[in-house]
């Protein structure tokens, strides 16, 4: 980001390429719809093409990142008052599970994976939404506690405690299918 901020163009084009990924399964996983996450995702790039210029490091780009994704899927959930579209619709069941998926040259490894993930994304979508939003910042963004903090605006033992309470219920909800 130092590199974008000092003019360099290719830079961005990196940053970008490593990142798209998981902040765009970030916020499709937090706000349930693919159309609101496609807006927040070109919001999120360009709230950081335009913050160029102030960009100062005071943690890891990948907590600056995350916290403008958080900050937008906020905004997002103030203006619809909770108006999510439901995973059990589906199509977008489809589209979350195409994402989750591994490509796989046998079908029947594909269909196992497909069925693990769509287990997987239902124990996720029934998680607390705080507690959800930790878990995806830890996988999707790689984030530790600390930064899962300073992305969110918590203390970092109120982090800590929703990961670990997610983690659990996960862990447990899984122990149930198997």
């Amino acid at each position: 980001m130092l590199a974008y901020r000092a003019g360099d163009a290719a830079a961005f084009d990196l940053l970008y390429a490593r990142h798209k990924g998981g902040v765009f399964r970030y916020l499709l996983r937090l706000v349930q719809d693919r159309g609101a996450a496609e807006e927040l995702f070109q919001d999120v790039w360009m709230n950081l093409i335009k913050a160029r210029a102030a960009y100062r490091v005071q943690a890891k780009f990948t907590t600056y990142l995350y916290r403008v994704a958080h900050n937008r899927a906020i905004d997002h959930f103030r203006a619809h008052k909770g108006g999510q579209v439901s995973l059990d619709d589906e199509d977008a069941s489809a589209e979350v599970l195409a994402i989750a998926a591994p490509a796989s040259a046998d079908p029947a490894v594909q269909v196992e994976h497909r069925l693990a993930a769509g287990k997987l994304l239902g124990l996720i979508e029934a998680l607390p939404a705080l507690q959800r939003e930790a878990f995806l910042l830890h996988e999707e963004g790689g984030m530790g506690v600390d930064e899962i903090a300073a992305a969110t605006g918590v203390n970092r033992e109120t982090a800590k405690s929703r990961l670990r309470y997610a983690l659990a219920k996960l862990r447990a909800g899984t122990r149930a299918y198997t």
